[in-house]
C-alpha cells in the first residue's frame, strides 16, 4: 500500500468514528464519510472494498500500532512481567480515545452473522502485538496459550472500560488487577508443578513400555 492509500484509507476512518458512533458502521455510515474528506465519490469501493468491516479491521490496525508506540515509550528493563501486560492492555484501551460509542458498536457488528470470526482474530492480533512489545519470543505451546489468555482478559477488560463511566476508569483498572492476577498466579502455579514434575517418568512412555515392552522382550527371548 502506498502512502496516499493509506492516508486515503486513514482520512475515510477518522470521518467514519463519528457517524458509526451515531449510526453504526454501515454502508451510510462509510458512503457518509467519504463525503466528508476530499476524496471523490465511490472512494469507499476502492479504498475499503469489503466495507464496514474492513474499516473495523484497519481500526483495529491502527490501534495495534498505537499500543506498539505506547509500550515502546517505556523503560522496561526494570519492570516486572505483570506490569508489562497490564500497560500493554491499558494502552489498548487508551487507544479507543474518545470513541468509545464507535468501539461499542463495533462490538455490537461484530456479532453480527457475516463477521466470520473476525472478532476473535482481532482480539488475538492485539494480544500477540502486546507480547511482542514487550520481548516474549516464544515459539512452543507456550506461544498460543499466553495469546489465548491475553486475548480473554482484552476482550473482558473491554466490556468493562466501555461501561465504566468515570474518567479514570477505576473499575476497569480494578477489574483488569484482579485479571491480571489471576492469570500470573496461574502461571506460577503451571511452573511450580512442572518443576515438581520434571523427573516423574512421562505416563505416554510407560504406557508404550507396557504395551510394546514386553512383546518385544519375547522376541529376544525368542
Amino acid at each position: 500500500m502506498n502512502d496516499a492509500s493509506y492516508k486515503a484509507r486513514v482520512d475515510i476512518l477518522n470521518a467514519m468514528l463519528p457517524k458509526a458512533a451515531f449510526d453504526g458502521w454501515t454502508q451510510k455510515s462509510l458512503r457518509a464519510a467519504v463525503k466528508n474528506t476530499d476524496l471523490p465519490k465511490g472512494a469507499e469501493e476502492l479504498y475499503f472494498p469489503d466495507g464496514p468491516l474492513e474499516v473495523i479491521r484497519f481500526w483495529s490496525e491502527q490501534m495495534n500500532k498505537n499500543i506498539e508506540s505506547s509500550l515502546a515509550e517505556l523503560d522496561q528493563s526494570e519492570m516486572k512481567i505483570r506490569d508489562k501486560v497490564t500497560a500493554g492492555v491499558l494502552a489498548a484501551m487508551y487507544a479507543i480515545g474518545p470513541h468509545e460509542e464507535a468501539a461499542r458498536r463495533a462490538l455490537s457488528r461484530l456479532t453480527l452473522p457475516g463477521s466470520l470470526g473476525q472478532g476473535p482474530r482481532q482480539l488475538w492480533s492485539a494480544a500477540d502485538t502486546i507480547w511482542r512489545a514487550i520481548g516474549d519470543t516464544s515459539t512452543d505451546g507456550n506461544y498460543y496459550s499466553k495469546r489465548t489468555i491475553l486475548a480473554g482478559v482484552i476482550a473482558s477488560t473491554l466490556t468493562v472500560w466501555l461501561s465504566d463511566e468515570e474518567p479514570q476508569k477505576p473499575k476497569a483498572r480494578k477489574f483488569l488487577d484482579d485479571r491480571i492476577a489471576n492469570v500470573m498466579s496461574f502461571e506460577k502455579a503451571k511452573l511450580n508443578f512442572k518443576k515438581r514434575t520434571a523427573n516423574v517418568p512421562n505416563p505416554a512412555e510407560i504406557l508404550g513400555v507396557l504395551r510394546y515392552g514386553g512383546r518385544k522382550n519375547r522376541r529376544r527371548r525368542g
